[in-house]
């Protein structure tokens, strides 16, 4: 058994336990495929614990860069207190209209807002403060996202990227990877920040070897 069958074993073993089956996921994942969409959605468990992350910070304004099907964006509005709203940013008008359609099925059109355009461009556009941040887009931009996210953000706001080890690219500074290079200088201002306590965990499992930034408005 190679590392990823073992990785993605496990993932199959939390998963059947811990993410019982749900039409409404199941579908956007089938309606993404169908779309021709890549299949770069967090994975099932990855979907829950930002579920779950939201719940017990008990955001109720969610801003999420990067749509793509709207699976996560799905997990996300799940975990919002009545009266709460997500926020999500999809340059790709077709993925953005698969979103949508993902999240009407599911019941949440109330609560989600799809914006289409550059991320930072519709940016500019929104009032925060949001008290909770996924970022999980084009890794290049990810330290304008940092920017951006920090000044629609208020003090106790958390802020979660995904991607951030890239397969373990990210340590090397040599990288002519945009998307490392983006990840490593986003980490840099993280870590160069008074505004914010942060830290990394890399992660295994279906969607390879990777990992989550976490930080925590100051």
């Amino acid at each position: 058994m190679t590392d990823q069958e073992r990785w993605t074993a496990v993932d199959t073993y939390f998963t059947e336990l811990l993410v019982p089956p749900d039409p409404a996921l199941e579908a956007a994942l089938a309606a993404s495929a169908a779309a021709g969409l890549p299949p770069m959605q967090v994975s099932p468990s990855q979907g829950k614990l930002l579920m779950l992350l939201a719940r017990l910070h008990g955001a109720r304004r969610i801003l999420e860069i990067g749509t793509l099907g709207g699976y996560s964006t799905i997990w996300l509005a799940r975990a919002l207190p009545e009266g709460g709203r997500v926020v999500t940013l999809e340059a790709d008008p077709r993925y953005a209209e698969v979103a949508r359609a993902n999240v009407a099925r599911a019941g949440l059109s109330d609560v989600v807002e799809v914006r289409v355009g550059p991320a930072l461009a519709t940016l500019a556009g929104l009032d925060g403060p949001f008290d909770f941040v996924f970022i999980d887009a084009d890794k290049a931009n990810n330290p304008p996202y940092l920017e951006w996210s920090l000044k629609l953000s208020r003090p106790g706001s958390v802020i979660v990227a995904d991607n951030v080890v890239r397969r373990g690219e990210v340590v090397d500074p040599a990288s002519a990877n945009p998307s490392v290079q983006g990840i490593r200088r986003f980490t840099e201002l993280l870590a160069a920040d008074p505004r914010v306590t942060a830290t990394a965990i890399q992660t295994v499992g279906e969607k390879g070897y990777d990992g989550f930034a976490l930080a925590l408005v100051t």
